[in-house]
């Protein structure tokens, strides 16, 4: 039996089924946050790209465990949030996802 996993401190993102393989969503909360989902598996990073203010979640394309900002091409591993070529130079915020009960919850990053 898995352990129960408390969601209070958690931001709560979607249901697994609302978002299938390759679609992402934008997240309002931590001053916006792009959510993933590849093969299966939920990723979650700040939302705009970090060369120009532009939404990965609502603008961006999703390729494999990359995600191409359509403004400039910049690109990032939505995995680790490191950007993969030009113009980009810094990484995306990283956040955890936890998946339970059905429910895609984003951890907030702590300072």
């Amino acid at each position: 039996m898995a352990p129960e996993i408390s969601t209070k401190a958690l931001i709560f993102a979607c249901n697994e089924e609302d978002l299938a393989d390759g679609e992402t969503l934008r997240l309002d909360a931590e001053g916006g946050i792009a959510v993933y989902r590849v093969d299966g598996e939920f990723f979650a990073t700040s939302d705009s790209c970090s060369h120009e203010k532009w939404s990965l979640g609502e603008e961006g394309e999703l390729e494999g465990h990359e995600v191409l900002c359509t403004l400039h091409m910049a690109r990032f591993d939505v995995r680790t949030g490191a950007p993969l070529c030009f113009p980009a130079v810094l990484a995306l915020t990283k956040y955890r996802t936890v998946v339970t009960d059905g429910r895609v919850y984003v951890a907030p990053n702590e300072d």
